[in-house]
């Protein structure tokens, strides 16, 4: 999911030497896990053939993601049968300050997303956040939201991209069992935000999600930690610098292309003030995420079950 950064640190410089885990990946990062954002089952498919860890699943991507449809879900929890299905939990577009009927409403989404059937090896969790008027946690919501979760692993969405006081909060994130958070760095794009990334994988390190709800761990956690997972403008191109300049050990790809409509005729029609045309849509490309896996090759040489990256 996007949204407009703050005035977070953007990192146009490179980071110090004692940020990153080095310039070899082969020995300093044995593995870097992907996830790709997709809006539909063919999404979910295609990441899957290509190997990758996890899917974040959405609707409206135009709108920076919302909570997909149940149906959506559904469908793509029956198809699917390794990758991780990570569902967002967003009840609206705009900013992330929610009311009580909001925060009612993402808790149901959960909780039918969380009863509904898969595969054994298919872990499902959940991509959520909530803000308060001066842009710090709504800890108290994001408390609910998680409980609403089980054990179920949570990653922070790019709100946190918001938050004046990064560090600080993925300390609180920590310590309501979330293992996870999607940034920037602050920036408008994961390389301008390389520097700051390369702060929090720091401060990462040093954290240990609480279990989740009732004291037990979190189903198909990561391995013990917290992962900060690189997003915003990563494409095959820049994903080697960004990770041996910040260390992450996960990256979140969008990889979109505009497929037309096969056998179309009729004039491309847009329906809303965003140009969507109705003759085309946006797909992930496949070409790309063969690129991206390329460039990945060292780090992805270590491969590592889904459970646990998922």
């Amino acid at each position: 999911m996007s949204v407009t950064p703050s005035s977070a640190p953007v990192g146009g410089e490179r980071a110090g030497s004692g940020a990153a885990r080095g310039t070899s990946p082969a020995g300093e990062l044995p593995h870097c896990a992907v996830e790709l954002c997709v809006d539909d089952v063919a999404g979910a498919l295609l990441a899957e053939r290509a190997g990758l860890e996890r899917i974040e699943l959405c609707s409206a991507l135009s709108e920076g993601g919302l909570t997909p449809s149940i149906g959506t879900v559904g469908r793509t929890l029956e198809r699917v049968e390794r990758v991780g299905v990570q569902v967002l939990v967003r009840a609206r577009p705009g900013h992330f300050v929610y009311d009580e009927d909001e925060i009612a409403a993402m808790e149901r989404d959960i909780g039918a997303c969380a009863r509904l059937d898969h595969a054994d090896g298919v872990v499902v969790g959940f991509v959520l956040g909530a803000l308060t008027p001066a842009a710090t946690l709504d800890t108290p919501v994001v408390r609910r939201l998680c409980e609403a979760c089980g054990p179920a692993p949570v990653t922070f969405h790019r709100a946190f991209d918001l938050v004046a006081e990064p560090d600080s909060t993925l300390a609180e994130l920590a310590a309501l069992g979330i293992s996870r958070v999607l940034t920037s760095g602050g920036a408008p794009t994961a390389a301008d935000g390389a520097a700051a990334l390369a702060r929090l994988v720091a401060t990462a390190r040093a954290l240990e999600p609480a279990p989740g709800p009732g004291g037990q761990a979190r189903v198909g956690d990561a391995p013990p930690g917290f992962s900060v997972i690189a997003a915003g403008g990563v494409r095959s191109g820049n994903v080697v610098e960004l990770v041996t300049r910040t260390g992450v050990s996960d990256v979140h790809v969008s990889a979109r292309t505009t497929v037309p409509l096969a056998g179309g005729s009729r004039p491309a029609l847009s329906l809303t003030s965003i140009p969507v045309p109705t003759a085309s849509a946006s797909r992930p490309d496949p070409l790309e995420l063969d690129a991206l896996r390329a460039a990945l090759a060292p780090w992805r040489s270590a491969a590592t079950s889904s459970g646990d990256r998922a």
